[in-house]
């Protein structure tokens, strides 16, 4: 048979229905017995050759089941987790190639943690984490069980009675009972470690035939649906598939989330989970995209910032959303990842890639609100500029006017991040861990995360008094959310606006970003607008986390070179070093840096005097914890209202090698400010002559007039924001 015969059949194969076996299991065996890879579609072939090298590589050191004793990064952590890795691998080559050894191993594998698994009590390295079994914390015990049962419903149907019970008796009943009964604490919240946990249990209720045990994940421990799998669905998301404690979390979970609802669809199929609330978690996955640049998470909350659409918790995810949808841009997201997984969903991923059907993910600007009801606040993703070979266009600005993000979330309301060039221009820090580096506090979270990390002075947010947003007190925060106020995806002229009345006592905070399309000025230029107002007399500090080198700025500033003092005494402050620090009595300045081969400018204009602050953190780090980063922060002394107006400007351009500058300096001559009964108004004068105002009347009556009139000029539009052209100046 030749190769595109052979090819026509395996993918064939690949899409017959999977029916349920008696005793509750999926029959998945539907690829091709045979490890001739030119059989496979070239994706799904580099796949099974790289499992097989793993497994290959852990049966040459044989059967290692140690007693654990490590937290995270240690020996046995590793271990226990490269043999759920080796077990779901194993299962899965046994099934495609018919290899006895990869069952053999497999076999051997579960009937050495038979052996171990009664023996085990509470993990030696709990600390103050739910304790796990194997693991240091039960979060891992489910992600163990979520892999080890698939691997095992590979090759339990050829084990003999006695070495089925064994290992059902020994290690997945006792297993889902830990993880149920003794852990129910874990077990019946809403929260990510449940979403692992009710999973693993319930795919091994599948597979064991124990109703009971899936009745118990799909809807609690006490079956009330109070709690569980379902209920989990309809609280953690946003009906616009925002997953509440960010897109770090989202990643994680969805491969819970999407493996368990395959296995609900496959034995279960009248119960319509992937129709449930109107599709959520197919949406989910799709906006688990949206929530990247160049396939890199945005890094809200206690997030991991390395972490990208490359990842195992979305190959499988994107695999079985495909298998729903027939969705095509899923296949384009597959080939940037280059992976998939050996299921039949990857095998038709893998089939309808090489067949060329892949179309362009849609990357787009939209607004995803967040909580269950989506009035939790929001998430704006403004996209602009020219797109990459997979379709996403070159900047992005991120409102994060989002809820908290319970135990995870961090205290920055009305936060923003800006991506340019491939770059991470406007900065979040994301959390403070090394994850799974054992010299770094076991892998755990650093005492920074709360010091540093989590405050609302480590991020592009407002901070009044050197008090992080609701004192940092994540009970309240819990309580508590900005509001939207305006979203508008319109090309050339962007906006989100949000407001927040009780991040402070007395103090209403509102930011308003604009991505506006100025003639004569290069892409992106973003405008940000801050309002604060308090009867009360307040510090308000504004800082700007940037990625660059800095070239220039135009204020006086005393540096220090002889010692570098330190901003501040607690709430994030004692992190930060000062290198420099200006007094600007008009209240405008600008500073530029450089990235990448690329110019920023920030240019500010502030209502009264402003201190402008240069720092870094890493100040008070004994143990060298925190990385090393650059921010301007301006801070301004106010009895009543405060008005922060600044843009970025991205601008001309550098080549080393070339040795070659172009537009090195900001093409934006000057900006002005001004506050008229409400309105804001913005000036742009450009180095060109070329003048522009962009107004923001801050109502969302698209229809609704606005005028006023400044130095004799009037300026009229209609809508909550506007770019109107100027009278030009003199060149």
């Amino acid at each position: 048979m030749r190769r595109s015969a052979l090819l026509i059949a395996a993918c064939a194969l690949a899409c017959l229905p999977q029916p349920a076996l008696a005793d509750g299991h999926v029959e998945t065996a539907n690829e091709p017995a045979a490890t001739d890879a030119q059989q496979l579609p070239p994706l799904y072939a580099e796949e099974l050759a790289r499992g097989r090298e793993f497994v290959d590589m852990m049966m040459t050191d044989g059967v290692v089941v140690p007693v654990p004793k490590d937290p995270g990064g240690g020996y046995t952590h590793e271990q226990h987790k490269r043999n759920f890795r080796a077990i779901y691998l194993g299962g899965q080559i046994y099934r495609i190639t018919g290899d006895e050894r990869y069952r053999s191993y497999v076999r051997d594998m579960l009937l050495e943690y038979a052996r171990l698994y009664p023996t085990l009590g509470d993990h030696p390295e709990r600390h103050d984490q739910y304790s796990g079994r194997i693991f240091w914390q039960v979060l891992n015990d489910a992600m163990w069980l979520v892999h080890a049962v698939q691997g095992y419903g590979d090759i339990r149907g050829t084990l003999s009675a006695e070495e089925r019970d064994n290992i059902d008796n020994n290690v997945f009943r006792p297993a889902a009972h830990f993880l149920s009964v003794e852990s129910v604490d874990t077990f019946d919240r809403i929260h990510n470690h449940a979403t692992w946990a009710t999973a693993g249990v319930g795919m091994t209720g599948y597979l064991l035939g124990d109703q009971d045990m899936v009745d118990r994940a799909l809807m609690g421990s006490d079956k009330s649906g109070e709690a569980g799998f379902i209920r989990q669905t309809e609280i953690l998301f946003s009906p616009d598939g925002y997953y509440t404690e960010g897109p770090y979390y989202q990643r994680f979970a969805l491969l819970p989330f999407l493996v368990f609802a395959d296995a609900i669809e496959r034995n279960e199929p009248e119960r319509g989970i992937f129709q449930h609330r109107d599709g959520i978690l197919l949406k989910a996955l799709r906006t688990t995209v949206q929530l990247s640049y160049r396939g890199v998470f945005f890094p809200f909350n206690d997030a991991i910032r390395d972490k990208s659409l490359r990842t195992a918790e979305l190959y499988d995810g994107i695999a079985i959303a495909y298998a729903q949808t027939g969705d095509p841009s899923l296949l384009s997201v597959a080939d940037f990842q280059g992976r998939t997984v050996l299921t039949p969903n990857g095998m038709r991923v893998a089939c309808d890639l090489a067949a060329g059907m892949a179309a362009p993910f849609p990357f787009r600007s939209l607004l995803l609100s967040d909580g269950p009801d989506g009035d939790q606040g929001a998430v704006a993703v403004m996209r602009q500029g020219s797109a990459n070979a997979e379709g996403e266009p070159a900047t992005v600005v991120i409102a994060k006017n989002s809820s908290q993000g319970m135990g995870h979330g961090h205290f920055d309301k009305l936060a923003w991040q800006l991506y340019d060039n491939g770059n991470e221009i406007i900065r979040d820090y994301g959390a403070a861990r090394f994850l799974n580096i054992e010299a770094k506090r076991g892998g755990r979270y650093l005492p920074e995360n709360t010091t540093w990390a989590k405050s609302s002075v480590a991020h592009n947010t407002l901070v009044v008094d050197e008090t992080s947003h609701f004192d940092g007190d994540v009970r309240i925060a819990n309580a508590n959310w900005p509001r939207q106020l305006y979203f508008s995806d319109t090309p050339g002229l962007q906006v989100s606006s949000a407001q927040i009345d009780n991040a402070y006592s007395g103090v209403t905070m509102r930011r308003t970003l604009i991505m506006p399309a100025i003639p004569g000025l290069e892409e992106p230029l973003v405008i940000d607008l801050v309002h604060a107002a308090s009867e009360e007399a307040h510090q308000y500090d504004l800082p700007l986390h940037y990625s660059g080198h800095i070239m220039e700025y135009d204020f006086a500033a005393d540096v220090n070179v002889a010692s570098r003092p330190v901003l501040g005494e607690d709430n994030g402050y004692q992190h930060i070093w000062v290198d420099a620090r200006g007094s600007i009595e008009g209240g405008a300045g600008a500073l530029t840096w450089i990235l990448d081969g690329r110019f920023y400018t920030y240019r500010f204009a502030v209502s009264g005097p402003v201190e402008a602050i240069l720092g870094e953190s890493g100040a008070n780090d004994p143990e060298f914890n925190l990385r090393r980063e650059p921010l301007l922060m301006l801070r301004a002394q106010r009895d009543g209202e405060a008005h922060f107006a600044s843009l970025i400007e991205a601008h001309g351009s550098y080549d080393g090698a070339a040795e070659q500058t172009l537009d090195s300096r900001s093409l934006v001559e000057s900006l002005t400010h001004d506050r008229v009964g409400g309105l804001d108004i913005l000036r742009l004068t450009l180095k060109s002559g070329q003048r522009y105002a962009v107004a923001v009347s801050h109502i969302s009556d698209p229809q609704q007039a606005h005028e006023t009139v400044l130095d004799g000029e009037t300026i009229a539009w209609t809508g909550f924001a506007a770019m109107v052209p100027l009278a030009a100046g003199d060149d």
